[in-house]
């Protein structure tokens, strides 16, 4: 078979490797502008883990870590090991968001079960400590949108001699890599935050959900935005008991998904710190 010849050259673009990349590139591109629900985020971050995990298998390749360990590429591998390492950056601000709502929903449950649900000092307290504890995840998660932001505008790598082709081709895939990683991120990052009630676009865009939700027979949820709307609007917990296991289990989802996706992102940084040190 096409596949296992001369698996360990790096002659163009047809190799299987880079084909496999594109392929998960296209299929990423083409699932951005589908629903941006609680499954389709836990798909897209599947997805991810597994585009840079055929990235990694890409630079276990002789010829591609051989171009990369150049003293004349030092300066765009740096690069990379920057890019990779703010990755890795957005996926912890990510995982740490989930974690802390995560304990604040289990403490709520706890002291619903415990009391009855009834109302009480405690139990307001723990919603208070609730609402607080989703201000400071937004203020964190909108901090790391605006650093997707900046890495979108300086996703540019240095620049390379076209005749040298192995590193001109992982030059621009690995610019691919990083462009749709960075975009799948934001609807996620969105996602946990949940709608910003504050701008009138939000409203606006809060509006039209509300249209599609009455008109669509399958409307999309976000958890996080239930729960913080049942809470503020002083909801009988009791009530919004199963929006709490809903977020629970959105969580859980999310935070596998997130944390195979951290995994992969160090085992590539990793690889790349190999290869320079080598």
């Amino acid at each position: 078979m096409a596949y296992h010849t001369r698996s360990n050259s790096f002659p163009s673009r047809s190799h299987p490797l880079i084909q496999e990349v594109d392929e998960q590139l296209c299929r990423l591109t083409s699932s951005e502008a589908t629903s941006t629900s609680s499954s389709s985020i836990s798909h897209q971050l599947n997805s991810l883990q597994d585009l840079h995990d055929c990235v990694d298998r890409l630079l276990q390749l002789p010829l591609t870590q051989q171009a990369l360990a150049q003293e004349k590429h030092e300066k765009w591998a740096n690069e990379l090991l920057d890019g990779s390492l703010r990755l890795l950056d957005i996926c912890s601000t990510a995982k740490d968001a989930l974690l802390l709502t995560k304990e604040c929903i289990q403490n709520l449950q706890s002291i619903v079960r415990r009391r009855g649900g009834g109302e009480s000092d405690v139990l307001a307290s723990e919603v208070r400590k609730y609402l607080t504890s989703r201000k400071m995840v937004k203020k964190s998660l909108h901090k790391a949108m605006g650093n997707l932001k900046e890495m979108e505008n300086k996703s540019n790598f240095s620049s390379l001699n076209k005749d040298q082709e192995t590193i001109a081709i992982i030059s621009k895939l690995m610019r691919e890599v990083e462009a749709v990683t960075i975009t799948v991120f934001e609807p996620i990052l969105s996602f946990i935050s949940g709608p910003k009630v504050s701008s009138s676009w939000s409203f606006i865009s809060t509006m039209l959900q509300s249209k599609r939700v009455a008109c669509e027979e399958e409307a999309e949820v976000n958890e996080f935005a239930e729960v913080d709307a049942a809470l503020k609007s002083h909801k009988s917990l009791v009530n919004a008991q199963n929006q709490l296991n809903n977020l629970e289990s959105c969580i859980q989802d999310q935070e596998e998904g997130l944390e195979g996706l951290f995994r992969q992102l160090i085992k590539t940084r990793v690889s790349l710190l190999n290869i320079l040190n080598h």
